[in-house]
């Protein structure tokens, strides 16, 4: 499993896709995951850097491996923020009265839609949050 630091402040997806880009340019990956896959990083960064408490000395580390038999990509989300589960929150009311009133919270459960599975664990002064997607 290959892995990338980014400062745990910085919002920019592009290093960690062009990152995750680079493992699945050696597959033929779909468009249509591909696509999926980006917005689920951009989606955690943003979540991590806005609640996990990191200073700009923190790291996020990031690592991605794509398996085969069947075809699927695992990245991982790595920071030592303070232990929190996005995935604990209830699936947010999506109709369309409550997201005209909702500003955020949708993140997660978008992510929670596009990826095949997405999983949260706080190990070793860790949080470490799990997306797998089938190619």
């Amino acid at each position: 499993m290959r892995s990338i630091t980014i400062p745990a402040t910085d919002e920019d997806p592009e290093p960690i896709v062009e990152f995750v880009g680079e493992e699945l340019a050696k597959f033929d990956c779909p468009q249509k995951a591909l696509y999926q896959i980006e917005v689920a990083i951009e989606e955690i960064l943003v979540n991590i850097v806005s609640y996990a408490g990191l200073s700009d000395a923190d790291g996020v580390e990031v690592r991605c491996e794509v398996l085969d038999d069947p075809l699927r990509v695992v990245v991982q989300f790595l920071d030592g923020g303070v232990p929190f589960d996005p995935l604990a929150k209830a699936d947010p009311d999506i109709t369309p009265e409550a997201i005209m009133e909702r500003e955020g919270g949708l993140g997660i459960f978008m992510v929670k839609k596009m990826m095949d599975d997405v999983s949260y664990v706080y190990e070793n002064g860790k949080n470490t949050l799990t997306i797998l997607k089938r190619l």
